[in-house]
């Protein structure tokens, strides 16, 4: 009784909050065009879909590059799949990973529809998906409620459930863990969190591991990396990757602090948002520090313009989609917004690298696979910025054949997913 009277508030909620929705949208594509393009698709109306796909809604980049090993198994066992995806990074590395099965029909890129049921009925009809897949854990309740109604098997995939977020959700009426009962099921990370999704009333669980260990690493990208990396002379470098806003200037004083080195390191910085590459830039040049950009030092290959400037501090990654370019010269990798109660971003692109990998105390977003990195050596949280001078200034804390061994125990998670894809299209039949 309690879901079904938040579900006819939450209906209402839309009909009078949309013209907000739009005015966000519209918001969000002053500092970045490419929110406002093809709007019609944000009412479930778009031109020629694949029929009968593999439906996996990413919605921003870390999660479509998640889903990219298991479209990829996919279209190998000759399904289509058909993306939706709600920030604009997500829907353009889809479209730059399957450009030529998308022009072949095979793959779809498109936006989510506004999480009103009847806009989801008109997605459905477009393309009438034989089962659908939400990376991580995306809990709308008309996306997940419409599927139902319209017998679309929907799970969440490659889905932890954090520690924080089911202490939060298990107080009060429970309305989230009500909803995710809707789910035709999950395919999680691991047995820990199969146990906690079950808990709350999730059926039909299967553990499958966490996909971004099958994470293909662009090949060009290391190259431009290794024609790049003998331009710093051994210059020790430090890559800070996907910083976000309120950690900012913590990172300045850290970066000015591991200047005084002996042989003081090249900091490569790349913000999490694109919106905010110039505000960065700016705020690291008045603060004192010397800042390349990597739009000014390099062209769209990645082929250096001029020689290196030796007197930079830092190399600003003002760029999408070339996160392994930043990583692959580092010698060691702090990952972002683990100094923020927001959480920490993915640990697992730098450890495919075989980088040591540091980030702050909030790794409860992570917590699959953060404790296992940690319990073996390859990763760690710091709780401040003293501590995290201290672990860029000191020894590694680990070795490239130990992260080696790590990353090969816990690869496979595409295949898994895909058996488990397939046993439930199986019994549908």
């Amino acid at each position: 009784m309690i879901l079904y009277a938040f579900l006819a508030l939450y209906r209402l909620a839309w009909v009078l909050l949309t013209p907000v929705v739009l005015i966000y949208l519209w918001h969000r594509g002053r500092r970045d065009p490419a929110y406002t393009p093809h709007i019609a698709e944000r009412f479930g109306s778009y031109g020629t879909l694949p029929q009968n796909p593999i439906w996996i809604h990413a919605v921003s980049l870390g999660e479509t590059r998640s889903a990219v090993p298991l479209a990829r198994d996919l279209l190998a066992a000759g399904e289509s799949v058909v993306f939706t995806h709600f920030t604009p990074a997500g829907r353009k590395e889809a479209r730059r990973v399957f450009g030529d099965d998308i022009a072949a029909g095979r793959v779809a890129s498109v936006w989510v529809p506004l999480d009103m049921f009847w806009v989801f009925k008109r997605f459905f009809r477009a393309c009438r998906p034989k089962i659908g897949l939400t990376m991580e854990i995306e809990i709308w309740p008309a996306m997940i409620f419409a599927a139902r109604a319209a017998d679309v098997p929907l799970f969440m995939c490659n889905a932890q459930y954090p520690d924080r977020s089911l202490a939060r959700d298990s107080s009060g009426l429970r309305l989230r863990q009500r909803i995710m009962t809707g789910f035709a099921g999950a395919f999680v990370k691991s047995q820990l969190q199969a146990d906690r999704f079950a808990s709350v009333g999730v059926h039909n669980i299967h553990i499958t591991g966490e996909l971004r260990f099958d994470q293909p690493v662009p090949a060009a990208l290391l190259d431009a990396a290794d024609a790049f990396a003998p331009m710093l002379q051994d210059r020790p470098v430090i890559t800070i990757a996907s910083a976000v806003e309120g950690e900012d200037q913590m990172f300045i004083d850290v970066i000015k602090a591991v200047q005084s080195a002996d042989v003081a390191p090249l900091v490569v910085y790349v913000p999490r948002a694109p919106e905010r590459f110039g505000v960065v830039g700016d705020l690291m040049a008045r603060s004192g520090l010397r800042v390349a950009r990597r739009s000014d030092i390099f062209d769209a290959d990645l082929t250096a313009r001029t020689d290196w400037p030796k007197d930079v501090d830092v190399l600003l990654g003002d760029s999408l989609g070339e996160m392994y370019f930043y990583l692959s010269f580092a010698h060691k990798v702090v990952v972002g917004a683990g100094f923020v109660p927001a959480g920490a971003h993915n640990i697992i692109e730098p450890l495919a690298l075989c980088k040591p990998v540091v980030t702050g105390p909030y790794t409860f977003t992570i917590e699959y696979p953060f404790v296992e990195a940690e319990a073996a050596g390859v990763a760690k949280s710091v709780p401040d910025a003293p501590a995290l001078i201290a672990a860029l200034t000191g020894a590694a804390w680990t070795t490239p054949d130990q992260i080696a061994e790590f990353m090969a125990a816990h690869s496979g998670a595409s295949a898994k997913t895909l058996a488990a894809i397939s046993s439930q299209l199986s019994a549908r039949v």
